[in-house]
């Protein structure tokens, strides 16, 4: 999968498409997405949260119905990799430019 954490994606398929947001977390070949498919879950008080209650988080969706998003160019693109200055890196395959990995 050539996307990671950090990375800006739109929603391609489903209930929730045309949104875009940032993936918060990947796990095996689904996606959190902020903002996308917001679901309520009942959570038990316990000593971490006293309280309890409901709460909305964001349900992982699943990676092929995302696309990366560039925002310089507005538009979905595809990725490819690259060998330069012998690393392997990720590129915009319709405009070639390198796609820097964001740290968090």
């Amino acid at each position: 999968m050539k996307l990671r954490v950090g990375d800006t994606v739109q929603v391609i398929a489903g209930s929730e498409k045309g949104k875009t947001g940032e993936i918060l977390a990947i796990k095996g070949n689904r996606v959190v997405v902020e903002g996308v498919k917001k679901v309520t879950k009942h959570v038990k008080p316990s000593q971490a949260d006293p309280e309890g209650g409901i709460i909305t988080v964001e349900a992982p969706i699943d990676a092929s119905n995302v696309a990366y998003y560039d925002t310089k160019a507005k538009e979905i693109v595809k990725l490819g990799y690259k060998i330069e200055d012998g690393k392997k890196v990720r590129v915009n395959k319709k405009t070639g430019a390198v796609i820097e990995n964001k740290k968090k």
